[in-house]
């Protein structure tokens, strides 16, 4: 919907036609990053239900288990790296996102039929495998045949598909309660992805890549539509593009050069202060945060309207992307992130000490949190991500998103598995507290290093980190 009123102006019947077939084949594509979202989300209602004593499982874990559950599968999605970026060369963008069901699926009947810790763990960790896998070609399959005019809005629908995914979690959390039955509905949305992906074409940039000039054409027409004239232009970008990649393929030496260090430093920032704003390790265990709270509701249905908040926050986000900016974003973001972290704190802090108080204040972490993950999802969900494919100059981009990629990955576990032991050590409103502290020089990093790209062409964005390798100056502020 949002597409089609954006992007209403090019209505003429070839675009619409484009517009028509990108739309569709995204979506195909981004069904995986929703199976992603089930991972993300499935440690919140099951972690409940895995260390409740009224279980109707076999299997129970204690708390400092299921910091290890919780946090895992961001393992399995940092070790998958180097594979995901191996599988996107050898089999194909399209290719990976369908033979990514394999080990997710493998992954999803471990822990469906696990009888013990050890088959959780292991589940856990292959399911991971999927994050990196999917979180690597589909952003990538999805950049390479969209066309410029709807490539952003295209691209912000695999954040919000993430999202739906982590909401589907949390409302198969209210209806089974049995954490196995979560596990096997979770386990049909990467199948669905899978099979979307059969009726879809392969990218031409790959194609084209493997000297397969004929398919790349073919796959190029499907995307484009009958009534596009332009194929041969964009197949002969395409072919300049891959040779400029090859001559200029940077190495790590090349990552001490100012005009690449600069960048690379504020996306490694910007992916350290998504982390350490605590969002993961508060997804991945909403439901026992509102249990703890004693919330009037109940602790999935709280976590359904937080998944809810989450959906509206991004697309809110996609709105505002192109006019607010980057940087002003990220700014708005953090400053209420803040808020909300010391609000939150506050109230476990009058939890500990003062109950009743806390009984008085009892709506403070619905809203707190709702607060919360809305702003994160205007600004620091999506945002570093984006960021981080405009930040570098072509010859590292493979490097430098790579290496982010991975930081990303590790400092969500770091977060994820310490979240439950500082609760022990600081209790809940000093882990809330350390949070927010971070969320404040995460603020001043924004201010002070964030350079906006807004309205600006890679060219001028490269020229302005001094690459020598751009033509083009940036212009006057």
């Amino acid at each position: 919907i949002y597409i089609y009123i954006e992007h209403s102006k090019f209505s003429n019947d070839e675009n619409s036609e484009i517009i028509t077939h990108n739309t569709l084949l995204a979506l195909c594509a981004t069904v995986g990053a929703m199976g992603l979202g089930c991972i993300l989300g499935f440690a919140s209602p099951a972690g409940v239900i895995l260390t409740s004593n009224s279980t109707d499982s076999s299997i129970h874990i204690t708390d400092s288990q299921n910091s290890w559950f919780s946090s895992i599968s961001n393992l399995g999605a940092l070790a998958g790296c180097p594979l995901a970026g191996f599988c996107i060369n050898y089999l194909g963008r399209r290719g990976t996102i369908i033979y990514a069901t394999i080990p997710v699926l493998i992954g999803w009947i471990l822990i469906a039929a696990a009888q013990n810790f050890a088959m959780l763990i292991i589940g856990r960790i292959i399911t991971g495998f999927y994050c990196s896998l999917i979180s690597l070609s589909v952003p990538t399959y999805v950049a390479e045949f969209s066309s410029p005019q709807i490539r952003g809005a295209l691209g912000s629908g695999f954040q919000l598909l993430v999202f739906v995914g982590i909401l589907f979690s949390y409302c198969m959390g209210v209806t089974f309660t049995n954490f196995r039955w979560i596990a096997i509905s979770c386990a049909v949305i990467p199948c669905i992805c899978s099979l979307l992906m059969l009726l879809c074409k392969e990218s031409p940039f790959y194609l084209l890549s493997k000297g397969k000039d004929q398919e790349a054409e073919a796959a190029l027409k499907s995307f484009r539509g009958d009534s596009y004239d332009g194929i041969e232009t964009e197949l002969r970008a395409i072919r300049e593009s891959l040779e400029e990649s090859r001559r200029r393929k940077a190495t790590f030496s090349d990552l001490k050069k100012p005009y690449i260090l600069k960048p690379f430093l504020m996306s490694i920032g910007l992916m350290f202060f998504q982390q350490f704003s605590g969002i993961n390790a508060v997804l991945f265990n909403l439901a026992s945060i509102f249990e703890k709270a004693g919330s009037n509701l109940s602790s999935n249905v709280s976590s359904i309207i937080i998944g809810l908040t989450q959906i509206v926050g991004t697309f809110i986000g996609s709105l505002l992307m192109d006019r607010a900016g980057r940087k002003s974003l990220l700014i708005f973001s953090s400053s209420v992130m803040i808020i909300s972290l010391t609000a939150l704190g506050i109230f476990f802090y009058y939890l500990k000490f003062s109950p009743s108080v806390a009984a008085d204040i009892g709506w403070l972490p619905l809203v707190s949190l709702i607060l919360y993950v809305i702003s994160f999802a205007v600004g620091f969900g999506p945002i570093p991500w984006l960021m981080m494919g405009e930040l570098f100059s072509p010859e590292v981009k493979e490097l430098a998103s790579s290496i982010a990629t991975m930081s990303n990955w590790t400092m969500a576990f770091i977060t994820t598995l310490i979240y439950q032991p500082l609760t022990t050590v600081i209790y809940d409103y000093g882990v809330y507290w350390l949070f927010g502290g971070f969320t404040v020089f995460n603020l001043i990093f924004c201010i002070t290093f964030v350079y906006e790209t807004k309205g600006k062409t890679l060219q001028e964005i490269n020229a302005h980190f001094g690459s020598p390798h751009s033509s083009t100056k940036e212009s006057q502020e």
